[in-house]
Protein backbone atom coordinates (compact mmCIF):
# COMPACT_ATOMS: atom_id res chain seq x y z
CA UNK A 1 0.00 0.00 0.00
CA UNK A 2 1.90 3.24 -1.09
CA UNK A 3 -1.64 5.25 -0.32
CA UNK A 4 -4.89 4.96 1.64
CA UNK A 5 -7.05 6.76 0.33
CA UNK A 6 -9.60 5.74 2.78
CA UNK A 7 -13.16 7.69 3.33
CA UNK A 8 -14.69 7.35 6.40
CA UNK A 9 -18.24 8.18 8.20
CA UNK A 10 -17.56 11.43 10.96
CA UNK A 11 -14.06 11.68 9.49
CA UNK A 12 -12.98 15.16 11.01
CA UNK A 13 -8.98 15.27 9.92
CA UNK A 14 -6.66 13.67 7.81
CA UNK A 15 -2.53 13.49 7.93
CA UNK A 16 -0.33 12.33 6.08
CA UNK A 17 2.93 11.28 7.56
CA UNK A 18 6.28 9.97 6.07
CA UNK A 19 4.36 6.38 6.43
CA UNK A 20 1.44 6.87 7.96
CA UNK A 21 -1.67 8.26 7.00
CA UNK A 22 -3.63 9.16 10.05
CA UNK A 23 -7.73 9.83 10.34
CA UNK A 24 -9.35 11.27 12.99
CA UNK A 25 -12.92 10.11 13.72
CA UNK A 26 -15.11 12.82 15.46
CA UNK A 27 -12.21 14.13 17.15
CA UNK A 28 -11.96 11.34 18.99
CA UNK A 29 -10.23 8.49 17.49
CA UNK A 30 -7.71 8.09 15.32
CA UNK A 31 -7.22 5.35 12.05
CA UNK A 32 -3.59 4.73 11.53
CA UNK A 33 -2.70 3.51 8.38
CA UNK A 34 0.65 2.42 8.05
CA UNK A 35 1.66 2.45 4.16
CA UNK A 36 4.74 0.67 2.72
CA UNK A 37 6.36 3.70 1.73
CA UNK A 38 10.17 4.12 3.77
CA UNK A 39 11.74 7.46 4.72
CA UNK A 40 15.55 8.13 5.53
CA UNK A 41 17.32 11.08 6.54
CA UNK A 42 13.70 12.81 6.29
CA UNK A 43 12.78 11.97 3.14
CA UNK A 44 10.39 9.91 1.68
CA UNK A 45 12.08 7.32 -0.94
CA UNK A 46 10.03 6.94 -4.20
CA UNK A 47 9.64 3.24 -3.91
CA UNK A 48 7.46 1.04 -1.36
CA UNK A 49 8.82 -1.66 0.28
CA UNK A 50 5.72 -4.65 -0.18
CA UNK A 51 4.79 -5.82 3.83
CA UNK A 52 6.32 -2.92 5.49
CA UNK A 53 3.32 -1.50 6.76
CA UNK A 54 1.95 -5.14 8.07
CA UNK A 55 5.40 -5.80 9.48
CA UNK A 56 5.43 -2.30 11.19
CA UNK A 57 2.07 -2.33 12.72
CA UNK A 58 2.18 -5.89 13.62
CA UNK A 59 5.06 -5.73 15.60
CA UNK A 60 3.72 -2.39 17.35
CA UNK A 61 0.53 -3.87 18.02
CA UNK A 62 2.54 -6.76 19.82
CA UNK A 63 4.83 -4.55 22.00
CA UNK A 64 1.85 -1.76 22.74
CA UNK A 65 0.31 -5.07 24.19
CA UNK A 66 3.25 -6.37 26.24
CA UNK A 67 3.74 -3.27 27.87
CA UNK A 68 0.58 -1.75 28.63
CA UNK A 69 1.32 -2.60 31.85
CA UNK A 70 4.12 0.56 32.37
CA UNK A 71 2.08 3.16 30.67
CA UNK A 72 -1.39 3.03 29.31
CA UNK A 73 -0.91 3.23 25.09
CA UNK A 74 -3.84 4.62 22.54
CA UNK A 75 -4.55 1.56 21.00
CA UNK A 76 -8.09 0.40 20.56
CA UNK A 77 -8.43 -2.15 17.83
CA UNK A 78 -6.12 -3.70 15.09
CA UNK A 79 -9.09 -4.86 12.54
CA UNK A 80 -6.45 -4.97 9.66
CA UNK A 81 -2.36 -6.00 9.60
CA UNK A 82 -1.32 -2.64 8.80
CA UNK A 83 -4.22 -0.77 10.32
CA UNK A 84 -4.43 0.00 14.16
CA UNK A 85 -7.92 2.06 15.75
CA UNK A 86 -6.82 3.95 18.68
CA UNK A 87 -7.16 7.61 20.44
CA UNK A 88 -6.83 10.76 19.46
CA UNK A 89 -4.62 12.27 22.29
CA UNK A 90 -2.68 15.55 21.87
CA UNK A 91 0.36 14.85 21.27
CA UNK A 92 3.48 15.76 23.05
CA UNK A 93 5.93 18.00 20.68
CA UNK A 94 8.78 16.28 21.28
CA UNK A 95 9.96 12.07 20.65
CA UNK A 96 12.20 10.57 23.04
CA UNK A 97 15.37 8.78 22.09
CA UNK A 98 16.87 6.27 24.31
CA UNK A 99 20.16 4.92 23.55
CA UNK A 100 22.09 1.85 24.65
CA UNK A 101 25.16 1.85 22.48
CA UNK A 102 26.90 4.44 21.06
CA UNK A 103 25.61 3.83 17.65
CA UNK A 104 23.89 5.75 14.59
CA UNK A 105 23.81 9.52 14.95
CA UNK A 106 25.62 9.16 18.56
CA UNK A 107 28.53 7.58 16.90
CA UNK A 108 28.58 10.13 14.28
CA UNK A 109 28.40 12.95 16.23
CA UNK A 110 30.88 11.22 19.30
CA UNK A 111 33.71 10.58 16.33
CA UNK A 112 34.02 14.31 15.52
CA UNK A 113 35.17 14.77 18.74
CA UNK A 114 32.00 15.93 20.46
CA UNK A 115 30.98 14.61 23.61
CA UNK A 116 27.71 16.10 24.39
CA UNK A 117 24.82 15.29 22.60
CA UNK A 118 21.48 16.38 23.88
CA UNK A 119 22.90 17.86 26.45
CA UNK A 120 23.90 14.57 27.72
CA UNK A 121 27.48 14.05 28.34
CA UNK A 122 28.90 10.85 26.41
CA UNK A 123 32.28 9.32 28.13
CA UNK A 124 35.63 9.28 26.53
CA UNK A 125 37.32 6.22 25.29
CA UNK A 126 34.11 4.48 23.42
CA UNK A 127 34.59 2.63 20.69
CA UNK A 128 31.47 2.03 17.92
CA UNK A 129 28.33 0.01 19.16
CA UNK A 130 29.60 -0.12 22.80
CA UNK A 131 26.86 -0.21 25.92
CA UNK A 132 26.89 3.62 27.72
CA UNK A 133 27.21 2.71 31.51
CA UNK A 134 23.48 3.28 31.36
CA UNK A 135 20.92 4.24 28.32
CA UNK A 136 21.00 7.85 27.39
CA UNK A 137 17.84 9.95 26.49
CA UNK A 138 18.69 12.41 23.50
CA UNK A 139 15.16 13.42 22.53
CA UNK A 140 14.78 15.37 19.48
CA UNK A 141 11.80 17.88 18.16
CA UNK A 142 9.14 16.22 16.92
CA UNK A 143 8.63 17.91 12.60
CA UNK A 144 5.39 17.28 10.83
CA UNK A 145 7.76 18.29 7.69
CA UNK A 146 11.39 18.19 7.37
CA UNK A 147 14.34 17.20 10.05
CA UNK A 148 13.90 16.52 13.71
CA UNK A 149 16.01 18.71 15.73
CA UNK A 150 18.13 17.93 18.59
CA UNK A 151 17.27 19.17 21.58
CA UNK A 152 18.34 19.40 25.55
CA UNK A 153 15.98 18.42 28.41
CA UNK A 154 16.83 21.85 29.62
CA UNK A 155 15.40 23.21 26.63
CA UNK A 156 12.29 21.28 26.48
CA UNK A 157 11.52 22.47 29.69
CA UNK A 158 12.44 26.05 29.29
CA UNK A 159 10.90 26.64 25.94
CA UNK A 160 7.79 25.59 27.59
CA UNK A 161 7.55 23.01 25.49
CA UNK A 162 6.69 19.97 27.68
CA UNK A 163 5.80 21.44 31.22
CA UNK A 164 8.71 19.85 33.99
CA UNK A 165 6.04 17.29 35.76
CA UNK A 166 5.25 15.98 32.71
CA UNK A 167 8.56 15.43 31.14
CA UNK A 168 9.67 13.72 34.56
CA UNK A 169 7.08 11.31 33.91
CA UNK A 170 8.14 10.87 29.94
CA UNK A 171 11.77 9.99 31.54
CA UNK A 172 10.55 7.91 33.46
CA UNK A 173 8.22 5.96 31.03
CA UNK A 174 10.72 6.17 28.26
CA UNK A 175 13.37 4.05 30.42
CA UNK A 176 10.94 1.80 31.39
CA UNK A 177 9.41 0.81 28.29
CA UNK A 178 13.46 0.71 26.82
CA UNK A 179 14.20 -2.22 30.00
CA UNK A 180 11.03 -4.04 28.92
CA UNK A 181 11.74 -3.72 25.13
CA UNK A 182 15.75 -5.12 26.02
CA UNK A 183 14.36 -7.79 28.24
CA UNK A 184 12.02 -9.11 25.34
CA UNK A 185 14.87 -8.72 22.93
CA UNK A 186 17.07 -10.74 24.95
CA UNK A 187 14.68 -14.04 24.74
CA UNK A 188 14.81 -13.76 21.49
CA UNK A 189 18.45 -12.87 21.02
CA UNK A 190 18.69 -9.93 20.19
CA UNK A 191 20.16 -6.36 21.92
CA UNK A 192 17.45 -3.52 21.35
CA UNK A 193 20.36 -0.96 20.74
CA UNK A 194 18.23 2.39 20.60
CA UNK A 195 14.60 3.36 19.90
CA UNK A 196 12.01 6.24 20.08
CA UNK A 197 8.78 6.92 21.62
CA UNK A 198 6.09 9.20 21.55
CA UNK A 199 3.65 10.28 23.92
CA UNK A 200 0.23 11.83 24.10
CA UNK A 201 -2.20 13.14 27.01
CA UNK A 202 -5.82 12.94 27.42
CA UNK A 203 -6.70 14.76 30.26
CA UNK A 204 -4.40 13.61 33.33
CA UNK A 205 -3.36 10.57 31.65
CA UNK A 206 -0.28 9.85 29.63
CA UNK A 207 -0.04 7.47 26.60
CA UNK A 208 2.39 5.91 25.06
CA UNK A 209 1.38 6.44 21.09
CA UNK A 210 2.52 5.21 17.40
CA UNK A 211 4.45 2.34 17.11
CA UNK A 212 7.65 0.93 19.21
CA UNK A 213 10.14 -0.91 19.15
CA UNK A 214 9.78 -1.62 15.39
CA UNK A 215 12.71 -1.84 12.84
CA UNK A 216 11.55 1.95 11.94
CA UNK A 217 11.76 2.98 15.63
CA UNK A 218 14.59 1.01 16.82
CA UNK A 219 17.72 -0.69 16.28
CA UNK A 220 18.42 -3.86 17.08
CA UNK A 221 22.05 -6.25 16.98
CA UNK A 222 22.18 -10.10 17.29
CA UNK A 223 23.43 -11.04 20.99
CA UNK A 224 25.13 -13.77 18.89
CA UNK A 225 28.87 -12.57 18.24
CA UNK A 226 28.29 -9.26 19.64
CA UNK A 227 31.46 -9.37 22.03
CA UNK A 228 33.58 -10.42 19.77
CA UNK A 229 32.73 -8.29 16.95
CA UNK A 230 33.16 -5.76 19.22
CA UNK A 231 36.87 -6.92 20.03
CA UNK A 232 38.09 -7.19 16.85
CA UNK A 233 36.53 -4.38 15.80
CA UNK A 234 34.12 -5.46 13.05
CA UNK A 235 30.35 -3.86 12.62
CA UNK A 236 27.80 -5.63 14.17
CA UNK A 237 24.96 -7.52 12.47
CA UNK A 238 21.51 -5.78 13.00
CA UNK A 239 18.27 -5.57 12.58
CA UNK A 240 17.17 -2.26 11.65
CA UNK A 241 16.89 0.07 8.74
CA UNK A 242 20.13 1.64 9.39
CA UNK A 243 21.62 -0.51 6.63
CA UNK A 244 19.34 1.55 4.31
CA UNK A 245 20.06 4.69 5.12
CA UNK A 246 24.01 3.15 4.95
CA UNK A 247 23.25 1.99 0.98
CA UNK A 248 21.70 5.83 0.51
CA UNK A 249 25.16 7.11 1.80
CA UNK A 250 27.28 5.05 -0.15
CA UNK A 251 25.75 6.09 -3.25
CA UNK A 252 25.98 10.13 -2.58
CA UNK A 253 22.78 10.98 -0.48
CA UNK A 254 22.22 12.04 2.68
CA UNK A 255 19.08 14.12 2.27
CA UNK A 256 20.66 16.84 1.64
CA UNK A 257 19.85 19.57 -0.76
CA UNK A 258 20.37 18.98 -4.73
CA UNK A 259 21.42 15.36 -3.83
CA UNK A 260 19.21 12.65 -5.91
CA UNK A 261 17.99 9.17 -4.69
CA UNK A 262 19.63 6.31 -6.17
CA UNK A 263 18.11 3.68 -7.81
CA UNK A 264 15.89 1.46 -5.96
CA UNK A 265 16.32 -1.41 -8.10
CA UNK A 266 13.69 -4.63 -7.93
CA UNK A 267 16.24 -6.59 -6.04
CA UNK A 268 17.36 -3.94 -2.96
CA UNK A 269 13.03 -3.34 -2.87
CA UNK A 270 13.14 -7.23 -2.23
CA UNK A 271 15.59 -7.35 -0.25
CA UNK A 272 14.60 -4.34 2.28
CA UNK A 273 11.08 -6.26 1.98
CA UNK A 274 13.00 -9.92 3.37
CA UNK A 275 15.01 -7.87 6.23
CA UNK A 276 11.53 -6.30 7.34
CA UNK A 277 10.49 -9.92 7.58
CA UNK A 278 13.22 -11.02 9.12
CA UNK A 279 12.81 -8.93 11.83
CA UNK A 280 9.60 -9.42 12.48
CA UNK A 281 10.20 -13.35 12.65
CA UNK A 282 12.72 -12.52 14.70
CA UNK A 283 11.51 -10.13 17.18
CA UNK A 284 8.21 -11.93 17.74
CA UNK A 285 9.40 -15.65 17.64
CA UNK A 286 6.26 -15.75 15.02
CA UNK A 287 6.22 -16.63 11.76
CA UNK A 288 5.06 -13.43 9.09
CA UNK A 289 2.31 -14.15 7.03
CA UNK A 290 1.52 -12.02 3.91
CA UNK A 291 -2.10 -10.73 3.89
CA UNK A 292 -3.09 -8.93 0.72
CA UNK A 293 -6.55 -6.84 0.93
CA UNK A 294 -8.31 -4.62 -1.87
CA UNK A 295 -8.91 -1.36 -0.35
CA UNK A 296 -12.86 -1.81 -0.77
CA UNK A 297 -13.06 -4.84 1.36
CA UNK A 298 -10.29 -2.95 4.25
CA UNK A 299 -12.20 0.02 4.34
CA UNK A 300 -15.65 -1.75 4.91
CA UNK A 301 -13.42 -3.39 7.39
CA UNK A 302 -12.49 -0.57 9.37
CA UNK A 303 -15.74 1.45 8.93
CA UNK A 304 -17.25 -2.40 10.93
CA UNK A 305 -14.98 -1.86 13.37
CA UNK A 306 -15.14 1.99 14.54
CA UNK A 307 -19.22 1.60 14.87
CA UNK A 308 -18.24 -0.98 17.58
CA UNK A 309 -16.03 1.66 19.22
Amino acid sequence: MLESNFKFPGQTAFYKGKVRDVYTIEDRLMVMAVSDRISAFDVVLPRPIPYKGQVLNQVAAIMLEATKDIVPNWVKATPLPNVTIGLKCETFPVEMVVRGNLTGHAWRTYKTGQRVLCGVTMPDGMKENDFFPQPIITPTTKAHEGHDEDISREEIIAQGLVSKEDYEQLEKYTLALFARGKEMAAERGLILVDTKYEFGKIGDTIYVIDEIHTPDSSRYFYAEGYEANQAAGKQQKQLSKEFVREWLMENGFQGKDGQQVPEMTDEFINSVSERYIELFENITGRKFVKEDVTRDAAEAKIIETLKQL
